[in-house]
């Protein structure tokens, strides 16, 4: 088990999909209780996928995608449209610590779940909300997703799409699990102020907010030079032949990070069987390889070629030089180093399957995380109201008026 480091914390999580619950899934590893409030019938809507095209009936019944963001929560199902649920929501925030939502502000003002509407019954309560593209301006009241707000919108789809060629497609939570992560570190920076001077903080983090910062580099770039583009890698002509990406015989690629040539290329082209490219008058110094970086790269080019992709992981193994072959998902499973760390902890599931799924990537006391299954809807109401000093029959009746489930 790794180290609670959040022991005590209570979170009250009104969100659905990816984004903000991803900050309750972190928030959970590092062991906090997270109350994740859902519709009693419906549920959070990513519960939904299981029927769809998205999620393949060959995973066995395992919903990955409700895993992902959910794992290690209670799940209350609760009807907030219901005065009787607002009243049992406004009663367990005022025991929790962090209320986190991603629900639109007409719908938050709607359920009286705005902070105004919480604070009023817990003053100290921390609020934190995610956004597609923030708490101000003309679309602050818009719905996003990471495919629009992060992705499209953010810029960030369009530096990795080569020019003229239809864009490349966002992987599935790519910018949604990043902005969870970056919630639960807001959140514990929150919690730490508060602990320090008792005052609590308002916690918002947007997609397009996080898009930017992924490519901060090119954003400032562009700021600079309004008129170029962003900068596009020649793979024909690296500006550094030691970095970047090479094919290798059977279709597959090597990405070297050797940003320091000179103190790596004798040692790599050595290890490559081209010891003759020491002495090359054109590749004899960090500057010539630059100006002579066509020729470089393609004398690198023909070599890596020459060999598979496994034979260059035997070949290159103990070169000091950073490099990594273009691993497929699966191999990244079966990494020894993701094994050795912990990386890809193993869940029972509610359903009775077991499926793999990435720890948060921050460990504590050297110990990896140890998450549980994400909970089935309204799993945990009855341990929830009990807790909150309910007895069997008003359980019961809550039930019968359909308050919960």
């Amino acid at each position: 088990m790794t180290t609670n480091v959040l022991d005590g914390v209570r979170i009250v999580e009104v969100a659905m999909w990816t984004f903000v619950p991803t900050a309750g899934a972190v928030l959970a590893e590092w062991g906090a209780d997270v109350v994740k409030i859902e519709h009693p019938v419906t549920g959070d809507a990513q519960r939904g996928l299981i029927n769809s095209k998205f999620l393949p009936q060959e995973a066995g019944g395992v919903n990955y995608m409700m895993e992902v963001p959910n794992r290690g929560k209670r799940s209350f199902g609760l009807d907030l449209a219901s005065d009787e649920g607002k009243e049992l929501l406004y009663e367990l925030c005022k025991t929790a610590d962090v209320f986190l939502t991603n629900f639109l502000p007409d719908a938050r003002q709607k359920l009286g779940i705005e902070l105004e509407d919480i604070r009023k019954h817990n003053p100290k309560i921390i609020y934190a909300r995610g956004h597609g593209a923030g708490v101000r301006g003309p679309d602050a009241h818009r719905g996003g997703f990471d495919s629009s707000s992060y992705w499209a919108r953010g810029g960030i789809g369009y530096t990795v799409s080569p020019p003229g060629e239809y864009p490349v497609r966002m992987r599935s939570a790519f910018g949604d699990v990043m902005g969870g992560l970056t919630i639960a570190g807001g959140l514990a920076a929150a919690l730490f102020r508060r602990e320090r001077t008792g005052e609590p903080s308002v916690v918002d983090v947007s997609l397009l907010n996080l898009a930017m910062w992924n490519i901060s580099v090119d954003m400032a770039s562009a700021g600079l030079f309004p008129d170029k583009d962003v900068y596009r890698y020649d793979p024909e002509a690296m500006i550094n032949p030691t970095v970047g990406m090479y094919a290798t015989k059977d279709g597959r690629h090597l990405n070297l990070t050797m940003l320091q040539s000179d103190r790596y290329w004798t040692e790599l082209v050595t290890a490559m069987g081209r010891p003759d490219l020491i002495a090359d008058p054109r590749f004899e110094s960090h500057e010539l390889r630059e100006k002579n970086a066509l020729e470089c790269t393609q004398e690198l080019k023909d070599v890596f070629l020459s060999k598979t992709v496994d034979e260059w992981r035997e070949v290159l193994a103990d070169i000091e030089g950073v490099w990594s072959p273009l691993q497929t998902p699966q191999e990244v499973h079966v990494d020894p180093q993701a094994i050795a760390n912990g990386y890809l902890p193993v869940l029972d599931t509610a359903s009775g399957g077991k499926l793999a799924v990435v720890a948060n990537p921050v460990q504590f006391d050297e110990e990896p995380a140890s998450p549980v299954a994400a909970p089935e809807l309204g799993q945990h109401t009855e341990e929830i109201l009990l807790g909150m000093g309910r007895d069997w029959g008003q359980i019961i009746e809550l039930k019968d008026r359909g308050v919960i489930t």
